[in-house]
């Protein structure tokens, strides 16, 4: 049986709803979104809001959620890990209005993210088992919680017996490079790199203890930084209990990208684009698909959904997948 898995930044899926009026229209916002004022709502029921920093959090646009939707649709995985999602709530709103139901099994916990992008997986096969582990530490650091969002980690059941365990699915949603604009660059850069590379040393501990050295299990999501990179050399370092392969070294594009200065990678191994003012585009691999020593051996193919625009079709990442053999 052919089972495809995928990762998909869905780059805010936020659902912010008014049922009665437009948010500037019953409560004071600045030049910048920024709230001035504590307004009380007559119906507190009747608005739902969230700041961060202060700002006005808003919705994902409709039309990128039909394109994020499309996207989707056109993959039509088995199972299907997610960033960037608001709650539960917005993640069934989402697959119910826009996937026609097509994932019946959601998995969502709430994590640690201060914008409340939390890490999610949407399944057509049944679920059993979900645990977050958004509390875990690291020796280095015991009084913080490492992950910057969770490791949301999915038992997926097969489905010709719902009984009987398929692969174990570990999502993940690592530490961003951005550093905000009133921090020292290179202070900023080195702690965003000092804890990814916690986080990936936590993964690896965690991953060892939850498998078997034969066990079927992936590791995926938005890594926020290149497989090679120094912040992952853990994922790449074989130990007696696990050894991971990445699975998008050459993957099968959906169609060519769009030509670009300098041109993207020829191995089609990237995800995300990023290009400063007056400067030449990046292309890096941050989305990734880790397989076990097990599930690699039963990897039939790779295959990245490519963008039509430069700045991306709903999300600025691509997704990614894996055919598998199981």
């Amino acid at each position: 049986m052919d089972v495809t898995v995928g990762t998909f930044n869905l780059n805010n899926l936020f659902s912010r709803f008014n049922f009665r009026a437009e948010i500037s229209a019953v409560h004071a916002l600045d030049g910048e979104g920024r709230l001035t004022s504590s307004y009380v709502f007559d119906d507190p029921e009747s608005v739902r809001i969230r700041t961060y920093k202060g700002k006005l959090v808003k919705g994902i646009d409709p039309e990128e959620q039909k394109v994020l939707a499309r996207r989707i649709g056109e993959m039509d995985l088995d199972v299907l890990a997610l960033q960037e999602v608001e709650d539960i709530d917005t993640l069934r709103f989402f697959v119910a209005q826009y996937l026609a139901g097509a994932y019946p099994y959601l998995s969502l916990i709430e994590g640690n993210d201060p914008r409340l992008i939390d890490v999610a997986v949407v399944s057509k096969f049944p679920v059993g088992a979900v645990t977050s582990w958004q509390h875990a530490v690291h020796p280095d650091v015991p009084g913080e919680r490492v992950f910057s969002r969770d490791m949301l980690e999915v038992d997926i059941r097969d489905p010709r017996d719902p009984d009987k365990h398929l692969l174990t699915v570990f999502n993940n949603h690592l530490k961003s490079q951005f550093v905000d604009r009133d921090t020292d660059p290179e202070k900023g850069k080195r702690l965003a790199d000092e804890r990814r590379a916690r986080q990936a040393d936590a993964i690896i501990r965690i991953v060892g203890e939850r498998t078997r050295p034969d066990g079927r299990y992936i590791v995926l999501g938005d890594m926020n930084d290149s497989p090679d990179a120094p912040t992952l050399a853990k994922f790449a370092e074989p130990t007696p209990q696990l050894s991971l392969t990445e699975a998008l070294a050459h993957p099968q594009e959906t169609r060519e990208p769009k030509p670009d200065t300098p041109p993207p990678p020829a191995s089609g191994s990237w995800t995300h684009r990023f290009k400063e003012a007056g400067q030449l585009a990046k292309y890096e691999l941050f989305d990734q698909i880790w397989l076990s020593k097990s599930l690699a051996t039963r990897h039939k193919s790779s295959h990245i959904d490519r963008r039509t625009r430069h700045g991306g079709d709903g999300s600025d990442h691509d997704p990614a997948w894996v055919v598998l053999d199981l």
